[in-house]
């Protein structure tokens, strides 16, 4: 390991002391390069190329190199005017000129003879608004148009959907829900390109703001405020450049917007209110709603030219309604009356039957529906501010500071407690960009990441027995988590639920040097980033059973039970990150780019401060090893080759033929292993069992676990593979009139050894069989059922659950892609995508237990299941626009303007399975499916527009015996798709008296404007039998939807 440690550290050494050092890239600026030639078609050398920001005045000046090519590096998005001046010939000037984040633009100018004193000559030439120097598969989205259209919470994230190849994931649990969705962050996650979502990376002002999971950045209701301080973003979603790390998947890069030489500002209030909404499909009347946004921003110049800054607040007040609706015990059930038979209730059991409130809704056999309004209450500021300071010709400086918090209170799914979620977040950068003559200019900056949340932190709510110690497992404990198969999970009273607290701050450096030799525009870089994760998990605390079905609930046999012993302890986990690369962008013509790099990039293993890690290393192993490392480092040898070539085959700057290759790594960094170091023995004690006698539940088990030792911990394979994702695309780009670009495109990806993670990896082994995996039975088999069952030897023989996780998944992505863009003129801009793709893969995602609702929890990690991944949407088309109507423009009933984003998408696959665990795993989270059957009509086993039974069940059977493991495909279900239509209406009037171009603008907007009822999945009811092959009550049953019935908000704002 010192030997790898000590290549790594020549390998940046050497980088950096290559002609003009740099670093790492994610530089947010564009780049502009062009050739300069004469009327002969002769190049111009020396010329002067001065690039001037018309909001601001700062200027650029650079040289034309001994081949006539200049380059200017690190623009900052806007408006720019281009002067040329050369011995011997006329001035000339191009005007219009409009950058974008990251864009790689080239302009080419021919140059009339003359001399200094010769007036300008204004070029007539529309400006390219085709990028024809970038090789990847990217698209910017204005800051204006995310101010523009109606976005639903004003997430200026939720724009990059409308680009192809990017679907969000619908399936991500709700932030408005009982779930352990903030374990694997708050933030609204997407999928672009086929990549998992922990693949992507956000960067906001060239700093990566993935929070601790390696997610999205966002609050506890999942949104991204802040649209009035975004200038614009790009969204990469394939083969980007060598500048480019952190990412394995796409790269979302937006940039704060900053002052000018005049004032602008906004101040603004949207609300919502139930009253103007439409009724839920599933609510027996209309629910409370209350929304309040509001905020204010303002930026300007300091000194007039050099100094500039920008600020913006905006908050967020909620009170949300929403129904749930929950599975429970009948009546008759309560009282032993089953469709089966009598029973006798076991009076310890029925004790917690009142947690379960009674059904108000309809009942099927022994279980019913109950359903309640619970309401989730949010307070969320978000402020964030900016300064931009030209020292001198040769040196800049900006900085940024954002802060965001949140916290959001609700009932749990059985609205027994209530759950608090809190997140605050905080992001600092600083750069300053220094140019050391015309053809090398070096850019530093230095960033602090940092967010503290916790997640479902538990308070007294509805039901007093939630608060109640005398149904705890142990003195001072309150009741325990009671999972029975076939209905709502009671998940604990106070404390019981597993709940955490997480502090995660990243420290980044970074330094980008672009140098112009020749034909060769260079850049090299490195990057250093240290991960500091402290987190404290408790893991179910109060105790969790689970029971295989209602009657064995009812009679006290319970399946498993897991128990904390004493208290949770905190884990810090520390890491570092290390990155160098050098690309080139060479001009072999004036119309032909071709771009090659290379990247180097290493992670360390993660450690913890006290040493406090474990890991068994092997299947089989009765070794528990403790401290570092967890694992050997498969990063040291990461080197990420990246191609890609550009092509203008008319020399007009109107068609853009792309091509590109590239090599991108997915590091084991800190997120990944967070649930597993903060419950591994023997640093926490937690045990379990799959062998209780009839009577155990509730406090006799707990003897029992304590006795057996069956602690749960962590295998980790010891010597992973290199996990890597080998991308390439191609496309061509047209401007088919003016203001009109289209394209065309493919766009590949493949992953190689990704990272397969499974909540419980110790499993009584099955055998394999011609039929299939079959798992032992230690009694008899009667009418295909088992009588006893998880009796046989384990993977890991002498422990409780263990968190499992190796590296041999696999993923494969193609897509289409087309596009259309009409460019913002005459006050119209519209854009259409059409997505048509399929992911598959073996696993869709490296978070613990179900990290999307229709994932499958208990994956095998000896056989890794291929299907469409958890996010596989076919066929997607995105339509949007905003159109300033003409009509009366200059009267009073003038100034209207429209907006709409329309949205037509396939479903997302879902798996049918079995409830409980019949096949015998014996742990705790077993996996079981049916049988396919061929019957007519099942081709797609599914009942299009029922949402009463959804899932064809004539198309499935009950595996025999019940411990054959069914051939039911992971994923073979597809759930409904999406229509929806959004839409806004502004009316704007202008305020003459206190600037020009001030106005005061009102708005409409309304979200799913048709109240169309777009159904989820039955992701609650996708268990279609118990253990004993029975038909499970409500089996196939739709009970959400994947957007809410219409909502309308009003606005007002005031811009100057």
């Amino acid at each position: 390991m010192r030997t790898a440690a000590l290549e790594t550290v020549v390998l940046l050494a050497a980088l950096i002391s290559l002609p003009g050092q740099a670093a790492f890239g994610q530089v947010v600026g564009a780049i502009l390069s062009g050739t300069v030639t004469d009327p002969s078609a002769a190049v111009v050398p020396g010329a002067k190329v001065t690039i001037r920001n018309v909001s601001t005045g700062v200027v650029m000046q650079v040289t034309t190199n001994e081949v006539g090519i200049y380059n200017a590096a690190n623009l900052l998005p806007g408006d720019y005017q281009v002067n040329v001046v050369a011995a011997g010939f006329a001035p000339q000037q191009h005007s219009g000129l409009a950058l974008a984040i990251g864009e790689r633009q080239i302009m080419n100018m021919q140059l009339r003879v003359g001399d200094a004193a010769t007036a300008t000559f204004e070029v007539g030439q529309e400006t390219p608004i085709i990028e024809l120097g970038g090789t990847s598969v990217s698209t910017v989205v204005k800051g204006e148009l995310a101010r523009e259209l109606p976005l639903n919470g004003r997430d200026w994230t939720q724009l990059a959907t409308l680009e192809p190849g990017i679907s969000p994931i619908r399936t991500q649990p709700d932030p408005n829900g009982l779930n352990n969705r903030g374990n694997r962050g708050f933030g609204s996650q997407l999928s672009i390109a086929g990549a998992r979502p922990y693949q992507n990376n956000y960067r906001v002002d060239g700093i990566s703001v993935n929070d601790y999971a390696n997610s999205s950045p966002g609050s506890t209701i999942g949104l991204s405020l802040g649209t009035d301080s975004i200038k614009e973003f790009s969204v990469i979603s394939n083969n980007y450049s060598a500048d480019y790390g952190l990412t394995s998947g796409g790269v979302v890069n937006a940039i704060t917007r900053s002052g000018a030489n005049l004032f602008h500002g906004t101040a603004y209030e949207f609300l919502r209110n139930d009253a103007m909404d439409a009724r839920g499909f599933f609510d027996a009347s209309k629910l409370p709603f209350r929304r309040n946004q509001f905020g204010a921003s303002a930026g300007g110049p300091v000194i007039k030219n050099k100094l500039f800054f920008f600020a913006n607040y905006e908050g967020l007040r909620q009170s949300l309604t929403t129904t749930t609706i929950d599975t429970v015990p009948s009546v008759n059930a309560r009282n032993g009356q089953l469709v089966a038979g009598t029973i006798k209730v076991d009076p310890a059991a029925a004790r917690y039957l009142p947690l379960f409130a009674l059904p108000n809704g309809a009942v099927s056999g022994d279980t019913g529906i109950y359903s309640f309004a619970g309401k989730a209450v949010t307070p969320e500021d978000y402020f964030t501010t900016r300064g931009d300071y030209t020292i001198t010709d040769k040196d800049s400086l900006h900085g940024t500071y954002a802060l965001d918090r949140g916290t959001t209170t609700q009932p749990d799914g059985l609205n027994v407690v209530s759950n608090v979620n809190t997140t605050n977040r905080q992001v600092g950068s600083l750069e300053e960009t220094h140019t050391f003559g015309s053809a090398l200019l070096n850019t530093a900056r230095f960033g602090v990441n940092r967010e503290v949340a916790g997640t479902l932190v538990t308070a007294p709510g509805a039901n007093p027995l939630g608060a109640d110690t005398s149904l705890g497992v142990a003195p001072g404990l309150y009741a325990p988590v009671i999972q029975v198969s076939g209905l709502t999970a009671f998940q604990g009273g106070l404390n019981g639920t597993s709940f955490g607290t997480f502090s995660f701050t990243t420290y980044q450096l970074y330094d980008d040097a672009f140098w112009n030799r020749g034909i060769h525009s260079l850049k090299f870089g490195f990057a250093l980033e240290r991960i500091d994760s402290n987190l404290f998990l408790a893991n179910n605390p109060d105790g969790l059973y689970k029971f295989n079905s209602l009657s064995d609930f009812l009679e006290n046999k319970p399946a498993t039970f897991q128990f904390q012993l004493g208290a949770s302890t905190p884990r810090g986990l520390r890491q570092s990150v290390y990155a160098g690369y050098a690309e080139d962008d060479m001009r072999l013509r004036s119309n032909l780019t071709l771009n090659i790099g290379v990247r180097y990039e290493m992670s360390t293993v993660p450690y913890e401060v006290h040493g406090e890690l474990a890991n068994l290393r092997g299947p089989f192993s009765t070794t528990l090893y403790t401290g570092s490392p967890l694992f050997e480092n498969p990063t040291t040898h990461n080197f990420e080759p990246r191609v890609g070539v550009a092509w203008d085959p008319f020399r007009d700057g109107k068609t853009s033929v792309r091509a590109g290759f590239g090599m991108f790594d997915a590091l084991p960094l800190t997120y990944q292993f967070n649930t597993m170091v903060g419950n591994a023995a023997p640093f926490s004690q937690v045990a379990s069992s799959s062998t209780l006698p009839v009577g155990s539940f509730p406090s006799a088990a707990v003897a029992l676990v304590q006795q057996a030792s069956a602690l749960r911990t962590s295998y980790i394979q010891f010597d992973p593979p290199r996990n890597y994702v080998m991308q390439w695309n191609f496309s061509i780009q047209r401007e088919v009139a003016r203001n009109l670009t289209a394209m065309l495109g493919y766009v590949g990806s493949r992953g190689i050894d990704n990272a397969m993670r499974v909540g419980d990896a110790n499993m009584v082994i099955p055998s394999f069989t011609p039929q299939g995996l079959l798992w032992p039975c230690a009694g008899t088999i009667v009418n295909g059922i088992c009588s006893k069952t998880a009796t046989g030897p384990k993977f890991f023989p002498g422990y409780g659950q263990i968190d499992g996780q190796v590296w041999n998944g696999h993923s494969y992505y193609n897509a289409l892609l087309v596009s259309v863009h009409r460019r913002l003129a005459g006050g119209l801009n519209v854009q259409s995508s059409f997505t048509w793709s399929k992911s598959l893969d073996t696993n869709s995602s490296v978070g613990t237990g179900a990290p999307f609702s229709n994932s499958i929890t208990g994956q095998f990690l000896f056989a890794p299941i291929r299907a469409p991944s958890d996010f596989n949407v076919g066929r997607t088309f995105m339509l949007s626009g905003a159109w300033e109507v003409p009509f009366g423009r200059t009267h009073w009933y003038g100034g209207w303007q429209l907006g709409t984003i329309f949205t037509l998408s396939d479903g997302l696959p879902f798996t049918a399975i079995i409830s409980g665990d019949a096949l015998g795993q014996g742990n705790q989270n077993s996996f079981d499916v049916p049988n396919r059957l061929n019957n007519p009509g099942c081709g797609r086993p599914v009942n299009p527009g029922n949402p009463a039974e959804y899932i064809n069940l004539s198309c499935f059977a009950f595996a025999v015996p019940s411990t054959l493991f069914g051939n039911a495909g992971r994923n073979e279900l597809v759930g409904p798709g999406v229509v929806n239509a959004d839409v806004s209406m502004f009316k704007n009037i202008p305020i003459h008296f206190m600037s020009e171009g001030a106005h005061l603008q009102f708005r409409a907007e309304a979200f799913n404007l048709p109240n169309r009822a777009n159904f989820a999945a039955p992701l609650t009811n996708n268990k279609l039998f118990d253990t004993k092959g029975n038909l499970v009550n409500f089996a196939g049953q739709i009970t959400t939807l994947q957007t809410p019935g219409r909502v309308i908000q009003l606005g007002l704002k005031l811009l100057w």
